[in-house]
């Protein structure tokens, strides 16, 4: 068995159903459920014997080793963290709790759990933590891509508290010599993304005839990784990562944000054409956020090399799959868009107003 943290939550939960379409081992789901945590994702799994779940705080130390005596995992897949910039904005001090502490709790958990186990047990367990691009900071256009050794210059609260957990993370192998393992992705998207990130948000906004709210310029730059390309690669990191390594991964694809949003607004005009016009003419520009990243670009060469890991998706197959999958579930969006997310919306982007 394998305990994910974070199960319920976008990347978390296509993990769990990729990993258990492709296994019998099972996973021991351990997920707080808060607003981005949703277990309609995992449906399909009720009544699966191989799908444990439990609802609780990573940061709760006494669960966390209850759950690590009772169900002896062979390894620990990190997902569980706040990982939205705008939230982190409005309130940081969530960020660092389940970013940093969390991970705390869950490090001091493991390293006291690994000292109980035989010793042949012992040496093949792994703690793999999940991590962003962004922790590196900001590029510039000609800069060369982010290398699992660029320095870290992390720029909003969400980054900062990543990169603190980033830090923990070694420490915790260099000290006590947990066999850990990380991960730093670029921009993930596919079926079940929450409605606030962007390609998400753009979909359901256009098909709700709203403006689709496009930061400052709009040329901001980012990688993106279709997410089963992301869980194809945590496995091979889980399977044959060396410990205490970092292994970046990417999808070979820099994309600006407004060329995002302008592929999405063509796909939903060949695909649900809308009567009032291409759905592009709901760009709207709005006042850039504080901090606002201007590129980032994942160097994935390491992964490739050492464990032979490369994207199966293309980001035009990616994009495709992915803008059909949310016309396929206009349930689940409908499910996901409670009060609380609605309000949050207007209050992030309802006060930017008409920006560049």
């Amino acid at each position: 068995m394998i305990l994910v943290t974070g199960g319920a939550g976008f990347i978390g939960a296509n993990f769990v159903l990729d990993w258990l379409a492709r296994s019998d081992e099972p996973i021991l789901n351990l997920d707080l459920l808060t607003y981005a945590g949703n277990l309609e994702t995992l449906a399909m799994l009720r009544g699966d014997a191989r799908h444990v779940f439990v609802q609780g705080d990573i940061c709760d130390r006494a669960l966390v080793e209850r759950l690590l005596a009772e169900y002896k995992p062979r390894a620990i897949v990190h997902f569980a963290a706040e990982s939205h910039v705008d939230r982190s904005i409005h309130g940081p001090a969530a960020f660092v709790r389940t970013n940093v502490e969390g991970t705390f709790t869950l490090l001091e958990a493991a390293r006291t759990y690994r000292s109980t186990l035989e010793a042949g047990i012992q040496a093949a367990f792994r703690f793999l933590h999940i991590s962003t691009d962004e922790v590196y900071g900001s590029l510039g256009p000609q800069d060369p891509p982010f290398a699992e050794t660029k320095t870290y210059e992390p720029n909003s609260p969400y980054s900062a508290s990543k990169a603190a957990s980033d830090h923990l993370v070694r420490a915790w192998h260099h000290t006590y010599g947990l066999p850990v393992l990380t991960t730093n992705c670029s921009n993930n998207y596919g079926p079940w993304q929450f409605p606030e990130k962007l390609i998400p948000l753009m979909i359901v906004n256009a098909l709700a005839g709203k403006p689709l709210p496009v930061y400052g310029d709009g040329l901001n730059v980012r990688d993106w990784l279709y997410v089963t390309d992301h869980c194809s690669a945590i496995r091979e990191v889980l399977a044959r990562g060396t410990p205490g390594e970092t292994y970046n991964v990417g999808g070979w694809n820099e994309k600006a944000n407004i060329d995002i949003v302008r592929t999405i607004c063509a796909l939903l005009d060949e695909l649900r054409p809308s009567p009032e016009g291409s759905y592009a003419r709901l760009i709207t520009h709005v006042t850039d956020r504080p901090g606002h990243d201007r590129r980032y670009a994942i160097d994935a060469r390491k992964i490739e090399r050492e464990l032979g890991w490369r994207p199966a998706e293309t980001f035009e197959t990616g994009i495709r799959k992915t803008v059909q999958w949310y016309l396929d579930n206009p349930q689940w969006i409908a499910d996901v868009q409670s009060g609380a997310y609605r309000d949050w919306v207007a209050a992030n982007y309802g006060d930017r107003g008409q920006g560049a």
